[in-house]
Parts: structure tokens; sequence; C-alpha cells
């Protein structure tokens, strides 16, 4: 059976929202976009590049989707996008259609978080979650989620869209943490019992 890993950007107030460019995610009126990229490095570049490495599938909400497919295929000096390009990467969406323009892109059919408690039954290596929170939060509902790798950030932004909402559930332990050169924590949490039904 896989385990199913959600990696974020988290601020210390637990905000999840556009780590990655001022453009990335302007709901609510959000005006803190690209707040994670000060703190990058060479050690959450290993680190996360390691991780990147084992080659598992990745299962991705729709603007996520959408959004990495609008800028990796078009790095191609990073070496990254090789990585992204091959990986199996699963769709849940109630809008897009199939085919999926990137390649070995799969819509996943019916209610996202059956198919996804389908998908963990296969053999095979553990299925990663980037971003898509909306998506995160209806499987943490289910409990599907076994691992969190969290990149805490020594922020406070104040508003914003967060991994954990008002109501959400989940109990944890830490399994493993690297702190890097910017003082952001790379913390991995095992989920310590099923977690409960909660409110987004």
């Amino acid at each position: 059976m896989s385990k199913l890993v959600v990696t974020s950007n988290l601020t210390l107030d637990g905000v999840m929202q556009a780590p990655g460019r001022s453009d990335e995610d302007t709901r609510g009126g959000f005006e803190h976009g690209g707040w994670a990229l000060p703190y990058n490095d060479e050690v959450m570049g290993r680190v996360m590049g390691e991780r990147m490495a084992e080659g598992g599938p990745l299962l991705l909400g729709r603007r996520t989707y959408e959004d990495l497919y609008g800028f990796w295929p078009n790095q191609p000096e990073n070496p990254f996008t090789e990585v992204l390009n091959k990986v199996q990467k699963y769709v849940a969406s109630t809008t897009l259609q199939e085919p999926l323009p990137w390649s070995n892109s799969t819509l996943l059919k019916g209610d996202a978080a059956e198919a996804v408690a389908e998908l963990k039954q296969r053999s095979g290596k553990d299925i990663g979650v980037l971003g898509s929170g909306e998506l995160v939060h209806s499987l943490m509902r289910r409990g599907l989620i076994d691992d969190f790798v969290l990149l805490i950030h020594p922020l406070v932004l104040g508003s914003g869209r967060r991994l954990f909402p008002d109501g959400a559930f989940a109990a944890l332990r830490l399994v493993d943490s690297v702190t890097t050169t910017t003082g952001v924590v790379i913390a991995t949490y095992r989920t310590a019992q099923p977690t409960a039904e909660g409110g987004e």
C-alpha cells in the first residue's frame, strides 16, 4: 500500500497561499504572493531534490496542476523540469477533461477521495501531493494522508488560505527535521491516529 505524502510551504501562522509568485493565487485579495522565494537555499534545494528523485507519482488539484504546467515545461535548464515531465501525475478536477496537456497526466474519475483511496491500495512508491489546498482538506477529512512534509518559514502574514483551516483535526508525530540556512524548518510529520472529521 502506498503512502500519501503532502508537501507544503507554510508560514508560522499556517498560510500556504501563493508561496511562489506574486500572481500565483490572489483569491480573497491576497497580496503577499511569492513570500517563500527569499528563503530558498542550497539545503532546501538538496532536501527537496532528494525527495523528487524518489520518483513517486504526484497528486494535484486542478489549480496547482495548471499553475505547474504553465511554468515547468518552459524551464529546460532546470533539473526539476525533466523529473516533473516524466513523473506520473494524477489530477483531481471536476472541470478539466482528458486528454490533459502535460505528459504523463491522468484525470481522476468520480469522487477524488475515493479515487485516491483506490490509488493508495496499489503497491508502489509513495504518492506526493504538492500545494492543492482544497484537495488536501478533503483528503484530511477522509483520513487519507499519511505524512506531511512542511517547509515552515519564519514569517507571519496574518492573512491567506491556511493548510489547516478552522475545524481541522490531525494528530501528528515528528519523524524528521532539517533546518535551512535561512531559518526554514523542513519538518516531516506522520499521522499519529486517523484524521477526525473537520470542516474547511
